[in-house]
């Protein structure tokens, strides 16, 4: 176990003493980056448990351990948290009464699979934060493109099998739901627009198209949640980089850009209201929802949900809440957790969401070149967790991909001595 991460670690050079070893390493490690880009870029298709997601990460896992792969104290909470959450979750399962065991066993071990791939990600990003910050996010954004321009043109009615992509009228590409597919994209927009904030030439312009490009794919989704989070993160990236990161000359540029910004997306939002199938959706999505309300509605389902839990202390597993006096889901990831997967693994999710805030806020507080790699990523962590009261993301896999890269970028930055590099570089 070791306890302190670098930010441009390369391949060891093959010694005198063991060349071959050496040589087969640096080659294990390049093979194992590729394997993490396809991996990364394999979240946006989630159309069936087990995903394509987690099939690729089975060959991600025994590569690492090929290439030797750093472990690090400062990542050694989560593997706690996978630890202590696995026995309730796991107990919570065969409390079941109306859903088969195998069923409910799966859905538990998916989570604990998500919780795993946290903490691989938080020690493959603190072993080599910047190098392996920009594949992953070349690698996230390149599949949420692909995304957004098929959700588009599929809503647009622009490709043929349209309907395959859609989902009550919605754009959800190649996800099971707009509501998942929608939040997917926040995460690479937010490091577009902090290289239109800061960014020179060539880098702030293709920022400015991917954020585009994303911003319309987000708002064909017709997530309220999605259009909150995406337009909340935005706001926090610009007062971040503002505020933490911008000169004097830096500080003007924003203003001018954020006006400019503003003033394209309303007239790509004026575009697409213009023509009247969006424009009637958009309506009927900002307006108040029948289902938000009442006892059977969102919320009322969430107080229910939270009194069983209070009954049950071992859970009562999962998809058991949907066979009871109400067919839906709760809604809400906090409640949910505590009758999925009892008290102890309810407790166990909330250490995970509080350390993994304190964990990113308390690095942006230190000033440090790599700082830039934590602004969107806090940004639109703290808006997924505030979208987890009003929707389940308990099995969002870029939820805990984004929880992996603030520990490990957390890691570096708290254990790595600071030194200048250029701005440019840690743009990502």
């Amino acid at each position: 176990m070791t306890v302190s991460g670098t930010f441009d670690a390369k391949p060891p050079k093959a010694g005198a003493n063991a060349p071959g070893l050496a040589a087969a390493r640096a080659g294990a490690q390049r093979l194992l980056d590729f394997l993490v880009s396809i991996w990364i870029f394999t979240g946006g298709l989630v159309l069936f448990e087990p995903s394509p997601y987690e099939l690729t990460f089975l060959a991600v896992l025994p590569m690492a351990f090929i290439a030797g792969i750093g472990l690090y104290r400062s990542t050694l909470g989560l593997l706690w948290i996978m630890i202590g959450f696995t026995p309730f979750a796991l107990i919570a399962v065969f409390q079941v009464r109306f859903t088969p065991i195998p069923n409910a066993l799966v859905f538990a071990l998916v989570t604990v699979f998500l919780m795993l791939t946290s903490y691989f990600v938080a020690n493959y990003v603190a072993e080599s934060s910047l190098g392996r910050m920009r594949l992953i996010m070349n690698a996230y954004t390149a599949a949420a493109v692909f995304c957004a321009v098929i959700g588009t043109l599929a809503y647009l009615g622009l490709i043929p099998g349209a309907e395959l992509f859609l989902r009550y009228d919605r754009a959800k590409a190649t996800f099971n739901d707009p509501n998942v597919y929608g939040p997917f994209l926040v995460l690479p927009a937010m490091f577009a627009l902090q290289r239109v904030l800061l960014g020179n030439g060539r880098r702030a312009f293709w920022g400015a198209v991917i954020y585009m490009i994303l911003f319309v794919g987000v708002f064909v989704s017709f997530s309220r949640a999605a259009w909150g989070h995406f337009a909340i993160s935005s706001m926090i990236v610009l007062v971040l980089c503002f505020w933490l990161e911008a000169t004097a000359r830096d500080k003007v540029r924003i203003m001018i850009m954020s006006l400019l910004g503003a003033g394209m997306l309303v007239i790509a939002l004026a575009g697409l209201l213009s023509i009247p199938s969006v424009a009637e959706l958009f309506e009927v999505r900002a307006s108040g929802q029948n289902y938000d309300s009442g006892e059977t509605g969102r919320f009322g389902r969430q107080g229910y949900a939270f009194e069983l839990a209070l009954d049950n202390p071992l859970g009562i597993g999962p998809h058991e809440f949907r066979n009871l006096r109400i067919i839906e889901e709760p809604h809400n990831v906090y409640v949910s957790v505590l009758h999925v997967y009892g008290w102890g693994g309810g407790l166990m999710y909330y250490l995970l969401v509080i350390l993994t805030l304190w964990k990113g806020i308390a690095a942006l507080t230190r000033p440090s070149p790599y700082r830039l790699l934590m602004i969107p990523l806090v940004a639109t962590y703290t808006m997924l967790v505030g979208e987890s009261a009003i929707i389940d993301s308990d099995h969002w896999r870029h939820y805990f991909l984004i929880v992996g890269l603030i520990w490990g970028v957390a890691s570096a930055i708290g254990n790595a001595p600071p030194r200048r590099i250029e701005r440019e570089s840690a743009l990502i």
